[in-house]
């Protein structure tokens, strides 16, 4: 078998790269660390390069025109749907945000479940979690029902423990050092 067909290389399309003994995974970047989206999108970027088929669901970023949805914006093919509608902690309408969490997720299990896709980010999902706006339950049951050849990303804070351990892959974001300890803030482009 050469390096490429042990990595995963083939045809576009359902299960693309899914040879003998691979199935999907649940994938999640967690931590209090920097990183975690930009995890998921360099996944994106290898999964889009291999003719993998993949949406990325954002659950917080909607109030602003990040750089990678403009940039999600010029990917013919790429799904990229962003339900948020900004950071929950400065909301003036939880209601609100708890109704776009809600269509977020029934729009995210239906990419999961319809087997369209490769590759299904679920970009800061923990915080709908965290504030009680998903079930935990829900998202639980969605990712054991996924069709086979179906990976999932998640991202987020605190990812709970019951999801941790039905991953496949769990990366834990630690701070080492950050530059709003030196008075910067975030750039555009750079996005920290």
């Amino acid at each position: 078998m050469s390096a490429e067909q042990g990595a995963g290389a083939g045809a576009a399309g359902a299960g693309a790269g899914a040879g003998a003994g691979r199935r999907g995974l649940v994938i999640v970047y967690t931590g209090h660390g920097k990183g975690k989206t930009t995890a998921a999108l360099g996944m994106v970027f290898r999964a889009l390069g291999r003719g993998m088929r993949v949406a990325v669901v954002q659950f917080i970023k909607g109030k602003w025109k990040t750089g990678e949805r403009l940039f999600a914006e010029t990917i013919p093919g790429l799904t990229f749907l962003v339900m948020g509608r900004g950071f929950t902690w400065e909301s003036d309408d939880l209601s609100r945000d708890k109704a776009a969490a809600r269509a977020a997720f029934q729009e995210a299990a239906a990419l999961i479940g319809g087997g369209e896709q490769d590759i299904v980010v679920l970009d800061e999902i923990t915080y709908a979690l965290h504030y009680g706006f998903i079930a935990e339950d829900e998202l639980l049951e969605a990712l054991r029902a996924r069709p086979p050849h179906v990976h999932v990303v998640i991202t987020g804070r605190n990812a709970p423990d019951a999801l941790v351990a039905l991953a496949d892959l769990v990366t834990e974001m630690r701070p080492v050092k950050h530059p709003f300890e030196q008075g910067m803030k975030a750039q555009i482009g750079v996005d920290f």
